[in-house]
Formats: structure tokens, C-alpha cells, sequence
């Protein structure tokens, strides 16, 4: 590449959260290639950790990360929300590796805080228009037939401050309201027919019981569908944050739908048009009206390495470039990365089978000769969907949007392989 395509507002932003980038991801690794051409004291020197005894099998009956792994946390913005009780915070994407996220990294999002709720305590109620109205114990689920499923969970707002160009200087920040769990449950499919829906039923309403009621309308054709009740992630029971003891999973349907400590399941005739669904989750078009019912994430991509919370510390050579992928229509079909901007295109490598609404890890292993590079991202999926520019969005919607921004997303990678978060025009 010898032309550096124009950057807008990159620089200004360097040093942004870089507390939370670099000292995150900067530490210095070695060249990519095995080398022995000097006596390696770690290796010919006995060191301290195999001259004593270790820790015993019960020194943490619930096993905790190593220390030198304790930069991978959840963070938030502070000036983002007025209070952290009705906040988010982001996974750090940037520092994980596979698919599946750790409970403890998923990335929280509370309209008025988590709650402490017993599995005694715990009733869920199917009410409105069915046959018979019911209520069922924690007990009552737990001796249904269970379905375990894998799909991830994505805020409609994640990008949402980028909409206006580039702003925050690390990926855990631009793209880290998702998480990808392995979920067990009951079929929200066998609850509903337990209760006979009658003909008329053509919506649900459903809503937690934390202090903010919050609640959503879905169609009854997706909560027949794929919808769910989990009360497990991953193998264990749910963590408070994320709705223990159960919780609505809705597989590709932004996440303000998959309620949290689920109490109530009306069925109506109609969308509720609560507050949470009218004056939040709509989508401001250029021309002043609120497009609505947008529930479906479309197929969007990051590279989280090298991002700015991952700058290349090796130097020239041999490297790998790695980063998701997702759709809320279906399974990835393809990952392209470019290296210069999105002036060519290369397939990268995906990371066992695609998964249905779940994210997909993507590799490209690449020679760095040390000269700077732009470096994007594309997905499509099985629909055949395209995952657009920012500019193309924009065409259609303007830049006064929150909500599912699904742009190309652009690292420069500089010389001594800083990353840094920009747009091209």
C-alpha cells in the first residue's frame, strides 16, 4: 500500500482509556518463530515454582483465573449512564480466544440493577389469552424435557457511539456488548402449548421481576420458534447478573428481549407498545420518525487482535489476525479481511462448523512486514447478507441512529504496531 487513505479524527484519540488498552494487551511477547541460539535460563536454570509445593486440590473450591490473567474484566464507561444500576458494561473480546464466553466476562446490561432471587422464591406465570393460566415453580421447569442450545447475546445499542465516527480507542468498548453462551433450558414452545394458546394469541409480553418491570413484546411465530426459558450458561446455573435462576433466551433477536429473571408471559393480541419498546429499541431514520420492531441482528464482524487493547508487540513477522463474527439471520458463510483498507479482500479461515445465531471465530495468518495497515473485516452469512460500511448505513439512516450499527469496523496498525480506532473516506 502506498497511499494512506484519508483518516477522520484517529489520532485526537490515542490516548484514550489507554489505562484500559494497552496495559490490558501491550505486554511484549517474542518473535513468532522458535529460536535456541543462546542458553535460556528458564529452561537451564531451576526455578522457583518447581522447588516447592503448589497449591492443593481444595485451595479454591471454585475455581478462579490465574493472577496474571486479572486484566480480563468487564468494564464499563463511567460517563456513558448517569447511574450504574441502570448501565452496561462490555465484554473484553479483545482478550478472549474461541467462541464461548466465560460467565464472569459477559457483559451486563441492568435497567435498575441485578437482582437476589431464590430458586424457592422463583414463579413464572403464563397468563392473557390461553386455555389455562399457570403458574410454574423453578421445581416445575426443571422436570420438563430440556434443550440445550449455543447463541449469542448482542445489545442493540453495541457500536451505537460510533454511529458519528470513530470514537472510543478499544474493540471491548466498540464492540463488546455481546457474549456467546451455551444455554440450558425449557422450549418456551412446550411452556405455551402446557397453557393452550388460544387462535387469537398472536403476541407475547414478557417481564421481569426486578424493580424495573421491564418488558417486551415478540411475535408468537418467534416465540414458537427458537425462544427459550435457560437456567443454565455454560454448564452452570446462571450468575445473578444474568437472571439466576432463569432467563428468556431469543437467538439472534437484539438482547433487551431476552429478559432477565422472567416472571410474567402474557399472551395478547397485539404488541403491549410499552415504554421500553417505544422510547428505547426504535431506530431515529434521517426524516424524524421511529423505525420500530427491529428486533433481528444482522451480520456484523470485528478484528479483536490486533485492536487497540491488542497491538502487535513482536515486531515484524509472522502473526495472526483473528477477530467474530455473527448473524441474527443464520450461520456465517464467509469472513473477508483486508489488509489495506478494503481495497482487496481475502477469505480468512473459520474456526470449526458456524453455528445458527452464534458467534464464529475467524483466523487469517499473516507475514507483517512492519509497514502500517488498515485492517477490516466483512461477514456474510447463509442468507447471503453483506455486512456494510458505515457510509452505506448512513446513506439509509443517517448518523442521529443508536441502535443496530452493523458497519465495518477499522484498526490502523501503525509501524511499532499500534492499533488505533478510524475511519476511511
Amino acid at each position: 500500500m502506498t497511499d494512506r487513505p484519508e483518516v477522520k479524527g484517529g489520532t485526537s484519540r490515542r490516548a484514550f482509556l489507554r489505562t484500559a488498552g494497552l496495559a490490558a494487551g501491550g505486554a511484549a511477547l517474542g518473535a513468532g518463530a522458535a529460536r535456541a541460539t543462546s542458553p535460556d535460563p528458564l529452561i537451564t536454570e531451576v526455578q522457583p515454582w518447581s522447588m516447592f509445593l503448589g497449591e492443593g486440590v481444595d485451595a479454591t473450591p471454585y475455581g478462579m483465573p490465574i493472577h496474571f490473567e486479572d486484566h480480563v474484566v468487564r468494564r464499563n464507561v463511567e460517563w456513558l449512564t448517569a447511574d450504574p444500576v441502570a448501565s452496561i458494561n462490555f465484554t473484553p473480546i479483545h482478550a478472549l480466544d474461541g467462541t464461548i464466553t466465560p460467565q464472569g466476562c459477559a457483559f451486563e446490561r441492568h435497567h435498575s440493577g441485578a437482582i437476589e432471587l431464590s430458586k424457592e422464591e422463583y414463579r413464572l406465570m403464563i397468563t392473557g389469552l390461553v386455555e389455562k393460566p399457570l403458574v410454574f415453580t423453578f421445581g416445575d421447569l426443571m422436570r420438563m424435557p430440556r434443550i440445550t442450545r449455543t447463541a449469542f447475546c448482542e445489545c442493540a445499542a453495541n457500536s451505537g457511539m460510533e454511529w458519528g465516527g470513530a470514537q472510543l480507542n478499544a474493540v471491548q468498548f466498540t464492540h463488546g456488548m455481546i457474549h456467546n453462551m451455551e444455554y440450558t433450558g425449557v422450549s418456551l414452545r412446550t411452556l405455551l402449548n402446557e397453557a393452550g394458546v388460544k387462535p387469537e394469541g398472536t403476541w407475547i409480553y414478557v417481564e421481569g421481576a426486578d424493580a424495573s418491570s421491564n418488558g417486551r413484546s415478540i411475535p408468537m411465530e418467534k416465540a414458537l420458534d427458537d425462544c427459550m426459558i435457560a437456567f443454565t450458561a455454560n454448564g452452570e446455573a446462571l450468575r445473578m447478573e444474568h437472571g439466576y435462576p432463569a432467563r428468556l433466551v431469543v437467538p439472534g433477536w437484539e438482547g433487551n428481549l431476552w429478559v432477565k429473571w422472567l416472571r410474567r408471559i402474557g399472551v395478547h393480541d397485539g404488541p403491549m407498545e410499552a415504554r421500553e419498546e417505544t422510547s428505547k429499541y426504535t431506530d431515529l431514520m434521517p426524516d424524524g420518525r421511529a423505525r420500530k420492531w427491529t428486533w433481528a441482528m444482522h451480520a456484523k464482524s470485528v478484528i479483536t487482535s490486533p485492536s487497540p487493547q491488542m497491538p502487535i508487540g513482536h515486531g515484524p513477522g509472522q502473526m495472526v489476525i483473528s477477530g467474530l463474527a455473527w448473524s441474527g439471520l443464520g450461520k456465517i458463510a464467509r469472513v473477508d479481511v483486508s489488509l489495506d483498507g478494503g481495497a482487496n479482500w481475502q477469505e480468512a479461515r473459520l474456526a470449526g462448523e458456524p453455528g445458527d445465531k452464534a458467534l464464529t471465530r475467524f483466523y487469517v495468518d499473516h507475514d507483517w512486514d512492519g509497514q502500517p495497515m488498515y485492517l477490516q473485516s466483512r461477514a456474510v452469512d447463509e442468507t447471503g447478507y453483506v455486512q456494510p460500511t458505515k457510509d452505506q448505513l448512513r446513506e439509509i439512516r443517517g448518523v442521529n441512529s443508536i441502535y443496530h450499527n452493523n458497519g465495518i469496523q477499522t484498526w490502523y496498525v501503525n509501524e511499532n504496531g499500534e492499533a488505533e480506532n478510524v475511519e476511511i473516506g
